[in-house]
């Protein structure tokens, strides 16, 4: 006779009948940990790491709308003089030549990605707003070439200096056009 009692116990045989591959995707008996995110009163997952403070190793975790309002006020050069700041910039954009392969396809910059860092410049040089053309980058370089060219006022020295700029914020915005217009292959 079989007791009632034993009929009733939980089978410890599982359904794959030890086979562990016939089980599907995310069926694990382990609890799997969420870490939450740290905004007071959030209660999605946080897994988009942030860092508490410059140069320091230590994080919060943000769900991505926290992160996202956490990165808008985030300030890189915090703490640091203009010239470390201007230090740190050029040796992490000296080790970002991995990216100039895909430059002619403007995804770099500020704003929408069409310009880039030293175009915005260029383009502050030459007075223009950050939606010029090239042919008012043209008409804008004529102009102030003729009006600070040092064949017209000699002996001025910050008239062969802004010159200089000028000239140069000209060849920055030529050469970025010119590898706008390149297409592969052609």
């Amino acid at each position: 006779m079989v007791s009632i009692s034993g009929a009733m116990t939980r089978s410890t045989r599982s359904a794959d009948w030890g086979f562990p591959r016939w089980r599907g995707y995310g069926s694990a008996r382990e609890a799997v940990q969420v870490r939450m995110c740290d905004r007071h009163g959030c209660d999605q997952p946080g897994n988009c790491p942030a860092p508490k403070s410059p140069n320091s190793p230590d994080r919060w975790y943000f769900c991505q709308e926290h992160a996202g309002e956490y990165n808008r006020g985030w300030n890189y050069f915090e703490g640091l003089t203009a010239e470390e700041a201007a230090e740190r910039e050029a040796n992490e954009t000296r080790a970002a030549n991995g990216f100039a392969e895909a430059k002619h396809y403007s995804w770099g910059g500020p704003g929408d990605g069409t310009r880039s860092r030293d175009e915005m410049r260029a383009l502050e040089m030459l007075e223009l707003d950050s939606d010029a053309d090239f042919d008012a980058v043209r008409v804008a370089w004529r102009r102030l070439a003729k009006e600070h060219h040092p064949d017209l006022r000699p002996g001025d020295a910050e008239a062969a200096k802004r010159f200089q700029a000028i000239q140069a914020a000209y060849d920055v915005l030529r050469s970025a056009e010119e590898a706008r217009s390149w297409k592969p292959g052609a």
